[in-house]
């Protein structure tokens, strides 16, 4: 049997000709032909007609088709009669019903066209012959799109698309070729060993075993999805079935693990995922990242997802357009991060140009460490040689006595010792003495004293003192007063005149004696101070069983810093009361420790009439995530500052003796001050519950009480008392041409002051005098970010002109652990998006807590962060315009980039977090200070 078609073309009066009329006569084996790899048409088109047969019926039909240049318009298809035909119908009803089941399965064959050559192009409505014809063309047009999307989507993949998009989606890890996947199947399948019962692995633990630890619900809709592919519901596994597994989820092409993410989502095996799945698979994926705001957000982040791949609103996506998403993955996040990378012409050399010689590398090595230490250097060169020639100077002194031939090198080597311990009594009060400190910062020693050491070089001559003690001590206990009390008569007789009476002392009286006394007395108190500063009790890292508990954290050190007051006073009735010498010039103790110790205590006594004069009005305390709190408070009259300098702030009805540092976030632009304070001790604890707790008020805000709308009233709050301000590293940053700024955590601090003065200072005039509405804010202090920025601010209070900054660009990193942290500094993120015009300042979000951008459990946050960012302009995770990056940053690449595109410029690198990063930072900045011509200097402070 033989399925006839006919097939006519003409063309219109605006195309070139084309009449061509032909008819195919088929054998029925070719109707299953048409298949999708036939699916744009051209020749097939026939084979595809000689399908529309149904129920061994010869349905004739005409199709008209219209050629305008390079594509085809489909005009009209109707029914073709033959005389047999009409008999039949007749018999079975007349023509009016033979005629409407031949228009009946013409329309379906309409249908079953369109729906197959997505490529035609649908006549205009008018040519439409009834109105049912009219709803089957609109059905038409939303399949013949999305049909229309494949083919492109399908024309559009390229192997680099698609090695790209497998990067986007790994279940794994980075690197899993043959020898690394090896290894990783031997790690897994002594997992299995252990965790594993009569041999099998059950479903709640396979997550552990596939190396999953922290993603175990995530794992196990891995483990659904592989066991539908095998028609299975099951609970454990055997050890052959999870090689199975591990190898589908182990495998580098991309389509395979494409498919095992679709699976994911398609619980129900119809090779469809609904909106609901979709939403399924977001709670999963913010699961196994620990976002609970995006695991509440996920219907609204479904909607979007659908929004953008099925636009046509059948309600379901197909594998084909999750995959245009991965592989459009790229394009979506370069259209979202204006505000987060710099698109750069790499202008310098940047390959490894590291001497290949031995000779050469050392000496390569011995150049950077000159260039990066050459301030501590002389410094520390100095301060030894100091202590070298005080030394020999007193142990050469002593050899040349009486006293030498009774108590010989025993003596000297006390005397050398005590004299190197006058020099550091002295010098370890100087690095303490912030405002002599502070103000050293803003002159020209800044280039040749390194300030930033100021604490490390204080416990550089505590430790120094601590040896010096134990030679002292130990040359008297141990050796010459042994030699004393032990002296032949004749010998003591040299030196008898400087005992009382001329009479030898015992041991006895030498150790219960003034100057044994003291000196006993010192060490034991010293020996607090020094135990109780170490990082172990000082950061409450060796925890004991209370009441010993007290023995550790901030307040033991503070408090037992204190005792170092008597150790002076004790030093100075030492230094008087010495057997050996009589002279006043020769008991030189006080001359060492006079002028650092008189700075040092008018210093404090400075301090606390300044803290009195400085206290402070509360603004506004809010509480924020993270356990933090932000406090902004008046600013006292007179109080100048710089941004990247800290306050001290004092609580007197917690502690009236406890002083606590903070970094100040407001710029000096601004009339207020503002801190943001992390609650990890006590003190802080405890600030943050006075403050916040206030109860029968009709205005709270956080923890000030409100009387009115812009008034306080302080009857209600504690008094806080402010010092400062004080230097740190990051003060300088208008000395560099470019900034890179790094905070981990609350580290951030210093630098939203920097960020805030540098667009204080680019903003155009007509937009300097914006003011703030208190009122009208709900996050944090931003209700005060507004800036108060005046055009006066362009004048120095002595009504001299600034100098225009040297900074033109800057780089903030801010990297820390929780989502809920990008709360702290919203307004200002959101301030520097909107005011920045120029694109001086560069902003960078890292959330750690998130697996980094390409792992599987990842993916589909990256996909809805970067819809959502490119549609509405705002960031899923922090709330602000500033696109959020997953993981830790890569380093080298950020000081390369930044070395590329500024050439020639001094960047200022300024590090605030904890230690383990510093080192890195610091190398790199070395390294390529060196390897191109970009100047990088490393600051660093801890918290």
């Amino acid at each position: 049997m033989k399925s006839p078609a006919s097939f006519h073309s003409f063309g219109g009066s605006s195309s070139k000709l084309s009449n061509y009329s032909h008819s195919f006569e088929l054998p029925e084996d070719f109707d299953d032909l048409a298949g999708d790899e036939y699916g744009v048409g051209g020749a097939m088109l026939p084979i595809f007609l000689s399908g529309l047969q149904r129920n061994n019926q010869q349905d004739l039909v005409e199709v008209t088709l219209e050629l305008e240049n390079d594509s085809i318009v489909f005009c009209s298809l109707t029914p073709s009669t033959t005389p047999q035909q009409v008999g039949a119908e007749e018999k079975e009803g007349g023509s009016v019903n033979g005629s409407s089941g031949i228009l009946a399965r013409s329309l379906s064959a309409t249908s079953r066209i369109r729906r197959k050559f997505a490529w035609l192009k649908s006549g205009s409505s008018s040519r439409a012959s009834s109105s049912a014809a009219e709803v089957d063309q609109i059905q038409d047009r939303r399949i013949t799109a999305r049909d229309e999307r494949r083919i492109k989507a399908k024309l559009q993949r390229t192997k680099s698309s698609a090695e790209r998009a497998l990067k986007g989606l790994r279940f794994i890890s980075k690197n899993t070729g043959e020898n690394d996947a090896v290894e990783m199947w031997k790690r897994v399948e002594s997992r299995f060993e252990s965790l594993a019962k009569d041999g099998l692995l059950a479903r709640e633990d396979f997550g552990e075993c596939i190396g999953m630890v922290d993603s175990k619900e995530f794992a196990v809709g891995i483990f659904d999805a592989l066991a539908r592919r095998r028609r299975q519901r099951i609970e454990k596994i055997t050890k052959e079935e999870l090689h199975d597994f591990w190898s589908q989820i182990s495998d580098q092409s991309f389509d395979a693990r494409l498919q095992i993410f679709f699976d994911m989502a398609d619980s129900n095996e119809d090779g469809r995922v609904t909106r609901e799945e979709v939403q399924e698979l977001i709670m999963l994926s913010a699961s196994a990242n620990k976002l609970s705001k995006l695991k509440e957000q996920a219907e609204e982040y479904a909607s979007l997802i659908m929004e953008e791949l099925d636009p046509e609103n059948f309600g379901y996506i197909e594998l084909w357009q999750l995959e245009t998403l991965l592989l459009q993955r790229d394009t979506y996040m370069n259209y979202s991060r204006p505000l987060s990378t710099a698109s750069v012409g790499w202008s310098q050399n940047l390959s490894s140009v590291r001497p290949k010689s031995m000779f050469r590398r050392m000496c390569f090595k011995l150049r950077c460490l000159l260039l990066e230490n050459w301030r501590r250097g002389w410094i520390l060169l100095l301060w030894i040689m100091a202590m070298a020639t005080l030394f020999v100077w007193k142990f050469m002194q002593y050899k040349n006595r009486a006293a030498f031939q009774v108590m010989g090198y025993c003596l000297c080597t006390a005397k050398g010792s005590a004299e190197t311990l006058k020099l550091n009594m002295a010098l370890i009060l100087l690095p303490v003495c912030r405002n002599t400190l502070t103000w050293l910062r803003s002159t020209k020693a800044r280039s040749f004293v390194p300030f930033d050491d100021s604490i490390n070089f204080h416990k550089t001559i505590a430790c120094a003192i601590a040896i010096g003690v134990l030679v002292h001590g130990g040359s008297h206990l141990a050796c010459d007063f042994i030699r004393l009390t032990n002296a032949p008569s004749e010998k003591f007789a040299l030196i008898a005149s400087d005992f009382s009476h001329g009479k030898r002392p015992t041991y006895l009286e030498l150790l219960i004696g003034i100057l044994g006394i003291t000196g006993i007395a010192m060490v034991i108190f010293m020996a607090i101070a020094f135990i109780l500063a170490t990082s172990h009790f000082r950061r409450n890292i060796l925890r004991f069983p209370a009441p010993f508990n007290r023995l550790t954290g901030f307040n033991a050190f503070w408090y037992s810093h204190h005792l170092l007051g008597l150790v002076y006073i004790l030093l100075v009735i030492h230094g008087t009361f010495l057997y050996l010498s009589h002279q006043w010039y020769q008991r030189s103790t006080w001359m060492y420790i006079a002028v650092p110790l008189l700075l040092y205590m008018g210093e404090r006594t400075v301090r606390a009439c300044r803290a009195e004069h400085y206290s402070v009005k509360i603004f506004k305390v809010s509480v924020l995530p993270g356990d933090v709190f932000s406090m902004v408070m008046s600013k006292p009259q007179g109080f100048k500052y710089k941004s990247g300098q800290y306050i001290f702030l004092q609580c007197p009805s917690i502690s009236p003796f406890e002083w606590h540092p903070f970094s100040i976030t407001s710029a000096p632009g601004d009339e207020y001050l503002s801190v943001h304070i992390r609650t990890v001790g006590d003190w802080t604890k405890e600030l943050k519950r006075v403050f916040t707790e206030v109860n029968d008020s009709p205005f709270v805000i956080g923890r000030a009480r409100f009387g009115g709308p812009g008034y306080i009233d302080n009857n209600c709050q504690p008094k806080l008392l402010v010092d400062g301000p004080y230097g740190a590293p990051a003060q300088d940053y208008r000395n560099y041409d470019v900034l890179l700024l790094v905070g981990l955590g609350i580290g951030a601090t210093p630098f939203i002051s920097i960020l805030r003065d540098l667009l204080n200072n680019s903003r155009p005039e007509d937009q300097m005098d914006l003011a703030t509405e208190m009122s009208r804010s709900d996050d944090s202090w931003n209700s005060l970010a507004s800036s108060n920025y005046t055009a006066n601010s362009s004048l120095t209070i002595g009504g001299k002109k600034k100098s225009p900054p040297r900074t033109r660009n800057a780089y903030f990193y801010w990297v820390t652990r929780e989502s809920g942290s990008f709360e702290w500094f919203k307004g200002v993120m959101d301030e520097v998006a909107e005011m920045d015009h120029k694109g001086q300042i560069e902003l960078h979000n890292y959330l750690t807590s998130v697996y980094e951008e390409g792992d599987a459990r990842s993916t589909l946050i990256t996909m809805v962060q970067a819809l959502n960012h490119a549609k509405h302009g705002v960031d899923i995770l922090s709330g602000t315009r500033v696109r959020t990056h997953f993981a830790r940053p890569n380093w080298k690449e950020v000081f390369r980039k930044i070395a590329s595109k500024h050439p020639h410029a001094t960047v200022g690198v300024f590090y605030c977090g904890m230690p383990v990063l510093a080192k890195e930072l610091k190398k790199l900045s070395v390294e390529l200070s060196h390897l191109t011509s970009t100047r990088f200097e490393f600051h660093k402070e801890y918290f």
